[in-house]
């Protein structure tokens, strides 16, 4: 190996565990938010009331806040898409006696506004706690399933390392949205899922290159072999990221608002399942003492059983 070749793998065990402590900030700062802000749950899980309608011109937010709060309590929640045209008020079950759409018909027949109803939603308690229920039931499954697929695929520190960097993307994905008061609902649990399944797949990709070079090279420096595995798996890695970010942008801006909380979760999670397939997944194997010796030792344990 040459001098230019031992300089640039340095370089890059440099960066590794450098974006690996930001990783590990990252996380700190993500479970203050959750600790501090919680999620802000939507009617999926917490019960209410969804009225969707529409006006022919365009408002501005502020001001359809300001009409609508001479007809709901003060604890209602207004979005709006199609560039202020289409609004979403979401109701809390607590409004009782508000909570059917009683309320837009006075609305309409009282303002100068042109409004058209378009949907009303009634989601019981009971039935948001069966979701929260059945979305975390859905999501521990999803875990504990690869973690058994991990211990079976890779030696134990390598599977840590994959683990780790599934609960960091999931984590960072959870504290935007505790501190951005992100609306959380059935589509992003979905997106969650989603997010496991490909961040996985980073990171087993560059725990297969690992696992390669190690049993080819049986005398080489760990820190060089993951170099080698990150460098022979970069460009594959963006390449895939890249196309799927552009299909996650597609979705935000034109699917509209209903699925904008879903692009947001599946756009920061591309990120940082890409970021953690190389700051985590292969930067803690290391740190738990993985040397080219502990997969010949499994190879030689595996061709011994009778």
């Amino acid at each position: 190996m040459n001098n230019n070749t031992i300089k640039s793998t340095s370089r890059i065990s440099k960066f590794r565990f450098a974006s690996f402590y930001f990783a590990a900030v990252l996380i700190a700062i993500s479970l203050f938010g959750l600790v501090k802000n919680g999620l802000n749950l939507g009617l999926d899980f917490t019960g209410g009331y969804l009225t969707e309608f529409s006006t022919e011109q365009p408002i501005a937010q502020e001001n359809m806040q300001q009409l609508l709060s001479r007809y709901l309590p003060a604890d209602f929640q207004l979005s709006a898409a199609d560039n202020g045209t289409h609004w979403s008020v979401r109701q809390t079950e607590s409004n009782i006696g508000q909570q059917q759409s009683s309320w837009l018909t006075e609305f309409a027949q009282q303002s100068d506004l042109s409004i058209t109803p378009q949907d009303a939603m009634y989601i019981g308690s009971q039935v948001g706690d069966e979701l929260i229920d059945q979305g975390g039931l859905a999501l521990l499954t999803a875990v504990i399933v690869i973690l058994v697929y991990l211990s079976l695929r890779f030696e134990w520190r390598l599977a840590a390392g994959s683990v780790v960097a599934l609960v960091h993307d999931v984590v960072i994905v959870l504290g935007i949205f505790a501190w951005f008061k992100i609306s959380f609902d059935l589509t992003i649990v979905a997106s969650l899922l989603a997010i496991i399944g490909y961040s996985l797949n980073d990171s087993i990709i560059v725990g297969d290159k690992v696992r390669e070079i190690i049993m080819r090279n049986k005398d080489g420096d760990i820190d060089n072999i993951i170099d080698q595995a990150i460098k022979s798996t970069l460009v594959r890695t963006l390449i895939t990221s890249g196309t799927t970010i552009a299909t996650v942008l597609a979705i935000g801006l034109f699917a509209g608002e209903s699925l904008q909380g879903f692009a947001i979760a599946l756009f920061t999670g591309i990120l940082v399942g890409t970021y953690s397939s190389i700051a985590i997944s292969a930067t803690v194997p290391q740190i738990l003492g993985l040397t080219a010796e502990h997969y010949h030792k499994q190879a030689q344990d595996i061709c011994t059983l009778p």
